[in-house]
């Protein structure tokens, strides 16, 4: 292999650091005794304390967690849907609109997709919560489950699924114990991701909000407008340690995965 040129070398360090050194800061500081977020006084877990106590912010994280869990779930379902209907349904009248209006929410502005939302809300009288915001994440996250899951699909092998029925399954059946357990992978990868997305809006969740409903980036963000607080210091370095052990853990497993497929794989060439 060639050898990285010091071009290459300072070149990702500095980009490393750029992305990296901010979050190394804001840890470091998440640990000072001092309210001022830029003066160290010393090494505290104060504010640690401050933030489990904090009934604003465990009320947002609340709500933020139950709408990301029924988005992504009812993105899921939706998005596999819709990705079922593209791959197999063939060509149909109105397929370029029906594709047109799912890929739609993927390139449309969020301030567009949240403004419209407000007024589609307004217009039907519903009043504004949880529930408003778990529709528009379900809207713009579906999209992203239906081209994950569709991309599984175009590559899936259609003979299990006739070999199913010939053996007596009904199509759902069929579906339920061949192509599902099959493409569970991407329809997993979907939901994470549509999962992520809900957690991390801010844009159309500051429009489909009401009064009764606040997520955490929306507090986060009410709150840096009054100055950063070492609780939001807190607050984002508990969220950087989850970040990375679900990526630590995940990179475990996948490896562990490959590990005992090469294995079978070497068995059974054994064996051949």
């Amino acid at each position: 292999m060639r050898r990285m040129s010091w071009f290459n070398i300072t070149s990702l360090t500095l980009g490393f650091a750029f992305l990296y050194l901010p979050m190394l800061i804001l840890i470091i500081f998440s640990f000072n005794e001092s309210k001022l977020v830029t003066v160290w006084a010393g090494f505290s877990t104060k504010w640690y304390g401050e933030l489990l106590s904090n009934g604003a912010f465990l009320d947002a994280a609340w709500v933020t967690l139950k709408v990301a869990f029924l988005s992504s779930t009812m993105a899921t379902v939706l998005g596999t849907m819709a990705a079922i209907v593209m791959v197999r349904s063939g060509r149909f009248a109105g397929r370029t609109l029906f594709s047109g209006m799912i890929y739609a929410p993927m390139v449309m502005p969020e301030v567009i997709t949240g403004l419209s939302l407000l007024l589609l809300f307004i217009s039907l009288n519903v009043d504004r919560g949880v529930m408003t915001i778990v529709l528009a994440h379900t809207t713009f996250s579906m999209c992203y489950v239906s081209v994950v899951v569709s991309s599984r699909l175009v590559s899936f092998d259609q003979s299990l699924e006739e070999a199913a029925l010939d053996l007596g399954c009904s199509p759902f059946q069929a579906f339920r114990l061949v192509t599902l357990p099959i493409i569970a992978p991407a329809v997993i990868s979907g939901w994470l991701l549509a999962f992520t997305l809900s957690l991390d809006d801010l844009v159309i969740a500051s429009f489909t909000a009401g009064p009764s409903a606040t997520t955490l980036p929306m507090k986060i963000w009410s709150s840096v407008r009054l100055g950063v607080s070492p609780e939001i210091n807190a607050l984002s370095t508990l969220m950087i340690l989850i970040v990375t052990v679900g990526v630590v853990g995940a990179s475990l497993i996948n490896k562990r995965n490959v590990v005992r497929q090469r294995r079978e794989e070497a068995a059974a060439a054994k064996l051949a």
